[in-house]
């Protein structure tokens, strides 16, 4: 897995990236992974295509396969349109396209998608892949 150059860490726990591939809908979206114990074992599962389907008309949500690693769990940070989280009591991924509610413990950061709301909002499968 090739990793992207580290960037400063900020209060929402986005630090250094990994660098994956994802198609929402069968089209190529910009994404990254950053370096949470989490989003290193979602990695680990790559690759994985799944359903989304509609939360409380602000994320698009699917399961995992199984539930995530969220020992050493950034700080918790409340959910920006393009995130994607992962929401450990129910071990499924989200995918916010409007902002989430406050910062929860339960709710982790795992990266980001540059895609605009509309299209997140409308996404109905998603591919995750280790990039190239």
């Amino acid at each position: 897995m090739s990793r992207a150059p580290a960037s400063p860490s900020s209060p929402s726990g986005r630090s250094t990236a990994m660098d994956i591939r994802v198609t929402l809908d069968g089209r190529p979206v910009e994404a990254t992974l950053n370096d949470s114990p989490a989003a290193r074992d979602l990695a680990e599962l790559l690759p994985l295509t799944l359903d989304l389907t509609d939360f409380h008309g602000i994320e698009r949500v699917a399961d995992l396969p199984r539930k995530l690693d969220t020992s050493g769990a950034p700080e918790p940070a409340a959910a920006k349109v393009g995130d994607i989280a992962y929401y450990a009591p129910w071990g499924n991924l989200a995918l916010f396209y409007q902002d989430g509610p406050a910062a929860s413990a339960d709710l982790l950061i795992l990266g980001h998608l540059d895609v605009g709301a509309d299209h997140l909002g409308r996404a109905t499968r998603i591919t995750i892949e280790a990039a190239p």
